[in-house]
């Protein structure tokens, strides 16, 4: 190995000196060529003329590190030197390379000498190191294919150039040097051979360097570092930190990483090993994916127009989607009509809260929309409070695992024609009709009843109605509590009191806190052919247990204690349940009462009780109350030990456990969590409030729980999703300001105990938010191509309008780099 004298060299050369090769015409050598730029990479606005031999492959894998500095050289330089050769020297032959180091930039006007390496590391930063010449020529070789290392203080190099802006991906923000301090990384690519090695928390010291301009959407990050386990200074940029990305760059491969701020960060392990994998890259020993998380490679378009006037013909009232095998996309309609149809409130009138469920279905082939069929449902009784305004209709729709075979349809309805008006009660089914293929129609006549079950219709709300498949080929079926929110000043929904004709609207303990009743539930069947159903083993009751006198339990149930569960999702590799639910209205938390409102997400592994109305969050718990007057406040509730006392519980009264929720949001932030007592209870002051999960936070909120992306390799798909996203959880609400729009990756040490999720991105650039893109997220589900579906529920509520639409984001980043002809060394299965 050469390494150079340390001390800087005074040398210059002139552009004269890099006219002494011609360009290779690929990354691999051959005939000279002159280099052509990528209008779609970033980079100057003026090329320059320059040319450099490509980067070499076969067993001449070469890596130059770069070190100037105007100050004697610190051990830092040193270490990481040695962390490099060390790393070129060690691993799989195929993956390794030599080494060579120095000080002198004029290495950067010698055209033939720079084009033997593959990869340049810059180690060291000083300011304006590089003359323009050896500018020129550092951007010549990137144009050539070359490849690209920076490490920390890299970003501070040739401050006054753009390009070299472009090339490491952000600045330091303006102040001192930071300390060494402790903190926690949270690698987010679990793909990238830089990060796949990697913890998923990952715990270290370093000089953690805040960036003037947070480079994320415009760079791939792989690793952020959380600002609440270390003291981020001035210039924090908040949860949303890289510290480690990349990008293709002008031709060539740029990869930062913010770490490596001390000589004993090259001795770790961990650290080397993500080294390893930036070079493997750069170098085109390997490849990998930096365009996922780039904003621009995503295109989101809307599929449909708005209605013709009067009618329904494009999308009724958004309320869920399907996406069938084939790629057509079902979609319905709840039940609330355009403003040109009346909406009947007199309860004394057989219409009232009369609507149409709608099933629309999109086809890509020929971007049309056809209306499937309609039911007519309870349910169109528009706005106003609680007692006028109702949420029932046409809440689910799902596919039959043989869908392509037998045109089966699972709706999830609340029919007109089942409501009592003297009582205001109503079933609500869960049917299967059949999707004529010849007509493209549902046949009204083909439903099979497979489950019904009483709700009151009095008032509103939460009607819940997402339904999801296992691998098992169960069915899940998510309900809501079937309750008022306005009865306990947005705290627990646990008031005894109001009843319309003995049937109680405000107590969540009725339905939600209740074994035998099917309301605030995730239910558990097995559809049969001929229409019926069987119960799996696993759920959370069998219907049959001794407990308290027996025939309090209903074996349908697989979860309890949910609010209003508007979207489910099963992912099939591995049978995780994935729920939302929108919680209770108090702006701020009681200590009297208890916390604030929680819109909830979980990751459900096993059958539980997942706390409404007794507890939520990470088992924070309300306030009992009960009569005779439901105003005084009781005890606490136990989350380990819940028990229904309400009169109006006809189930057990003691409970399963409660079990933490994954995520949890209100006004004041992401996972809310305060100091708790003796006995387990938060303190519930603000001013001793800690947030958890500050990457969200509430307001108006109301979550819309999405899928969980699967790459599928074998698809020949232009537009699916890149594999970066795989295996990870898309969360979002119905608003679009602070609420979440978020993918996030749990661990499977910790899911579905109550662990929080250990990495979040936004994905508020690539779905777009605001006046112009999608603001009103009703669901949102991945196609069989790989693009995601979505819809904007439009811009009121109770009707479609001119803003309600289906819209699909796909991607157009392309593959992986390098090419994989163009890799330095064929590895295998490569």
């Amino acid at each position: 190995m050469h390494r150079a004298p340390h001390h800087r060299s005074k040398s210059r050369r002139g552009a004269a000196a890099l006219a002494v090769g011609a360009l290779a015409a690929s990354l691999l050598g051959g005939t000279a060529a002159t280099a052509e730029p990528n209008p779609g990479e970033p980079g100057p606005g003026s090329r320059t003329t320059l040319s450099i031999p490509s980067p070499p492959g076969g067993a001449d894998v070469r890596v130059l590190v770069f070190h100037a500095s105007a100050a004697p050289e610190s051990p830092t330089v040193d270490a990481g030197i040695a962390a490099i050769e060390a790393i070129g020297r060690s691993g799989p032959d195929a993956q390794r390379f030599r080494t060579e180091a120095t000080d002198d930039a004029a290495v950067f006007t010698e055209a033939r000498r720079l084009g033997r390496y593959n990869a340049v590391v810059f180690l060291t930063g000083a300011g304006d190191v590089l003359d323009p010449e050896q500018e020129a020529g550092l951007e010549a070789y990137m144009e050539a294919g070359g490849g690209f290392l920076g490490v920390h203080d890299a970003a501070r190099t040739e401050p006054y150039s753009d390009w070299f802006t472009g090339l490491v991906g952000a600045r330091p923000a303006p102040g001192a040097a930071p300390a060494v301090q402790r903190a926690t990384v949270e690698v987010g690519d679990r793909r990238h051979p830089a990060t796949e090695k990697l913890p998923l928390t990952w715990k270290r010291p370093d000089r953690w360097l805040n960036w003037a301009v947070n480079p994320s959407g415009t760079v791939h990050t792989v690793a952020r570092v959380r600002e609440s386990t270390y003291k981020p200074g001035p210039g924090a940029n908040g949860w949303d930190h890289p510290v480690s990305w990349c990008r293709d760059y002008d031709g060539g491969r740029s990869f930062y990483t913010g770490m490596g701020g001390t000589a004993d960060s090259f001795a770790e392990t961990d650290f080397r090993d993500h080294l390893r994998g930036a070079l493997l890259w750069t170098t085109r020993l390997s490849r990998a994916d930096c365009k996922a998380t780039i904003d621009t490679n995503y295109t989101a378009e809307r599929v449909t127009r708005p209605n013709q006037p009067g009618q329904n013909d494009q999308i009724g009232e958004p309320h869920g989607l399907v996406a069938a095998p084939d790629g057509r996309v079902l979609y319905i309609g709840r039940g609330g009509a355009d403003s040109s149809r009346p909406v009947v409130t007199d309860w004394n009138d057989p219409d009232v809260g009369k609507g149409r469920g709608e099933v629309h279905v999109y086809d890509p082939r020929t971007k049309q929309v056809r209306l499937a069929g309609a039911l007519t449902v309870f349910g169109n009784k528009g706005g106003g409070d609680e007692l006028t305004k109702n949420e029932e209709g046409l809440l689910g729709i799902e596919l039959d695992p043989g869908f392509l075979t037998n045109g089966w349809v699972y709706l999830h309805y609340t029919p007109h024609a089942r409501i009592n008006r003297d009582t205001r009660t109503a079933e609500r089914y869960v049917s299967r009709f059949t999707l004529d293929a010849a007509t493209g129609r549902l046949d009204m006549a083909s439903e099979k009843v497979l489950l019904k079950w009483p709700v009151q219709i009095h008032s509103c709300c939460h009607a819940g109605g997402g339904m999801a498949w296992d691998s098992e080929e169960n069915l899940y079926i998510a309900t809501g509590d079937n309750n008022s929110s306005g009865f306990s000043s947005g705290y627990s929904g646990n008031n005894p009191e109001p009843d319309f004709k003995g049937v109680s609207f405000a107590d969540a303990r009725r339905t939600s806190g209740n074994t035998n009743n099917l309301n605030g539930k995730i239910l558990r069947i097995h559809p049969e052919d001929d229409g019926t159903y069987t119960i799996p083993e696993g759920n959370l009751f069998t219907g049959r247990e001794p407990d308290e006198g027996g025939g309090k339990t209903r074996g349908e149930i697989y979860v309890m204690g949910v609010r209003n569960p508007a979207r489910i999702f099963v992912d099939q590799q591995t049978d995780v349940l994935y729920a939302g639910w929108v919680g209770p209205d108090a702006g701020e938390p009681s200590t009297t009462w208890g916390p604030a409102k929680y819109d909830t997400f979980a990751a459900i592994t096993k059958a539980g009780n997942h706390g409404w109305p007794y507890c939520m969050g990470n088992n924070q718990p309300y306030r009992d109350r009960n009569l005779p007057d439901p105003g005084k406040p009781l005890g606490w509730y136990d989350c380990a030990h819940p028990r229904n006392e309400s009169p109006n519980n006809d189930g057990l009264v003691n409970l399963p456990p409660v079990t933490p929720n994954t995520i949890w949001y209100s006004p004041q932030g992401g996972g809310v969590d305060y100091p708790r007592d003796a006995n387990g209870v938060p303190s519930y002051r603000p001013a001793e409030q800690k947030l958890l999960l500050p990457w969200l936070k509430g307001g108006g909120q109301a979550t819309m729980n999405g899928p969980v992306y699967r790459f599928d390799a074998a698809s020949d798909s232009t537009v699916k999703w890149p594999a970066y996203w795989d295996g990870k959880w898309f969360v979002g609400d119905f608003y679009d300001g602070d609420q979440p729009r978020h993918a996030v990756l749990t661990d499977p040490r910790t899911v579905g105990k109550g662990g929080l999720p250990v990495h979040a991105e936004s994905l508020k650039k690539i779905i777009p938010v605001g006046a112009k893109g999608i603001r009103n997220l009703m669901d949102w589900k991945f196609a069989p191509d790989g693009s995601l579906y979505v819809l904007d529920y439009g811009r009121g509520f109770f009707t479609s309008d001119s803003a309600s639409a289906l819209w699909r984001v796909t991607y157009q980043g392309g593959e992986p780099t390098p090419a994989a002809g163009a890799l330095a060394r064929k590895a295998a299965g490569q």
